[in-house]
């Protein structure tokens, strides 16, 4: 099983870095503006085609927010495989998220960020469906900011992570510190991109 690994970024200092992001953010986020999320639904052909979670797993995704690829296909179509299917809830800041069972047509409760999620109950997920601003192909992932994801993966040792995207989120170097996490593969409507964590 994979096992997600820290990076370090020896080419920035520690504001540097942050400015480095802040700056990507602002300009991924600009981009995904002309996005459509209905895009997910090659992104799901895709994941099931090359990289289905195995029979069995729990499979956590996101509900999206704004213009983020919707992933929602994706998760109606592993649910109907059989897969026990999981979304976050959002903690306090400083702490890894809490995956709640969901299935489709549940009633969703508002959340954090201006998402929602299920009332199901907490369960630990084998496989992880995550959302990003950006990606390069190594496994970085840029995310909001928050850290929640970066929390999460490191206390989830042999879960798979595998991003969530549109294809035009890819840059050539997402800036990162040791405490990214890089992801096994990135999903987008144009196919599943492996990651080579070089």
């Amino acid at each position: 099983m994979y096992t997600p690994t820290a990076m370090a970024a020896p080419h920035f200092s520690a504001p540097d870095l942050l400015s480095a992001k802040k700056v990507l953010r602002a300009r991924m986020l600009a981009l995904r503006d002309g996005c459509d999320p209905a895009q997910g639904a090659a992104l799901t052909a895709h994941v099931l085609r090359a990289m289905p979670p195995p029979a069995g797993a729990v499979v956590a995704g996101f509900w999206p927010v704004g213009r983020e690829i919707d992933i929602r296909p994706l998760l109606e179509a592993l649910h109907a495989a059989g897969h026990p299917v999981a979304l976050p809830e959002t903690p306090p800041r400083g702490n890894p998220l809490i995956f709640r069972l969901w299935h489709p047509g549940m009633v969703m409760l508002p959340e954090r960020f201006g998402t929602a999620r299920p009332s199901g109950e907490m369960v630990r997920p084998d496989w992880l469906f995550v959302p990003l601003l950006a990606f390069d192909r190594a496994g970085c992932r840029l995310g909001y900011g928050g850290g929640f994801y970066d929390r999460t993966l490191a206390a989830l040792p042999g879960a798979v992570a595998v991003g969530c995207a549109y294809a035009c989120q890819e840059v050539d170097a997402v800036p990162a510190a040791e405490y990214d996490i890089r992801l096994l593969a990135v999903a987008t409507e144009r196919g599943v991109i492996p990651c080579n964590g070089d």
